[in-house]
């Protein structure tokens, strides 16, 4: 009962931004709720911090929302993947997704050495613009468990290139004469984060809203092998700096495989159609609970020390990620 009564604070200051913020979001999915998430808890954080009652009273609980709740939402994410139609659109657009990420990839090393930006914002604001914005940040951020401030940095660096994706894509396919399905694939792929893909498709035609959905799921898998990835990578380094690595069964994070087998099970139809969209829902909610529960932590001095070159990391690897993708797509015959 005192744990709960600790817990409580915090958690209900979590889930009350990420409930108010939901609606706003769905109304303005060119922000989303993610982001009016993050932002409201930076505000109630800046309020609590001038009251001095941040501390004792609502810190445990949002510790526990932001290092436990991220798992169970990217779970319940697997849920709205069924593995039937991730072959299906990952078989018809293997070379334009597959390739997008490996360039992604490529260039988040070079432009992040060439930026000399540090490893851990690096990692953040790449996967954030390779994958699938705000879900990718939370599963590297669970693996990583970076800086608290870093995270939110990267969150805001994947808003600004959100609003500016939404704005600049369905006029220029629009220009290029893209057929709906094609700029589907070309705004699934390019557009980091999944509010922002379905608000540019919606502003496009309602079939270039559903292909885009399907294929940004598809690449959201890429979760997958990218906390395989950084669990690896944390275990070299650990080797070459001496530190005790762990075991990888005991560093591999069990949202991961639970992700995998939601995915497998949302693709055997044994849940009822009528869950899929609470589901979905509860996901999205409780990535805004722990969006909201990382703002609050968000200190403006902080981020100014930080400087602007993750703002151009992201803006550079999304300038490459749209022309690589329009470019894949040409050669496989979808523009």
């Amino acid at each position: 009962m005192n744990r709960a009564r600790t817990l409580a604070p915090g958690l209900a200051l979590a889930a009350l931004l990420a409930t108010v913020s939901t609606p706003v979001g769905t109304a303005l999915p060119m922000v989303g709720a993610p982001v009016l998430a993050l932002a409201g808890g930076a505000v109630a954080g800046m309020l609590l911090r001038r009251k001095a009652v941040t501390g004792v009273l609502f810190d445990p609980g949002l510790d526990l929302a932001r290092q436990r709740l991220l798992g169970v939402a990217i779970v319940l994410l697997g849920l709205g993947l069924p593995m039937g139609s991730v072959v299906s659109v990952g078989r018809e657009t293997a070379i334009v997704l597959i390739g997008t990420l490996v360039v992604g990839a490529v260039a988040a090393f070079v432009v992040g050495r060439m930026l000399a930006v540090d490893r851990e914002s690096a990692t953040l604001v790449a996967v954030g613009t390779t994958i699938c914005g705000a879900s990718a940040i939370a599963a590297a951020t669970a693996v990583l468990r970076p800086d608290r401030q870093r995270v939110a940095y990267a969150l805001g660096t994947i808003f600004v290139f959100n609003v500016a994706a939404v704005l600049v894509y369905p006029p220029l396919g629009r220009a290029l004469g893209m057929s709906e399905e094609a700029f589907g694939l070309w705004a699934g792929t390019a557009i980091n984060d999944t509010s922002s893909v379905l608000a540019a498709g919606v502003v496009f035609g309602a079939g270039a809203a559903h292909f885009a959905v399907i294929v940004k799921l598809v690449r959201s898998l890429a979760i997958v092998p990218l906390c395989i990835g950084l669990h690896l990578g944390r275990r070299r380094i650990a080797a070459e700096s001496g530190a005790p690595a762990g075991s990888l069964r005991q560093a591999f994070p069990l949202f991961v495989v639970l992700f995998v087998a939601a995915s497998v099970i949302a693709g055997l139809d044994v849940l009822p159609a009528a869950l899929t969209h609470p589901l979905a829902t509860t996901s999205s909610w409780l990535i805004a609970v722990v969006l909201a529960a990382i703002g609050t932590s968000l200190s403006i001095d902080r981020l100014r020390s930080a400087g602007v070159r993750p703002l151009v990391l992201g803006g550079a690897l999304g300038l490459i990620l749209g022309i690589s993708s329009l470019g894949l797509m040409y050669v496989t015959g979808w523009c």
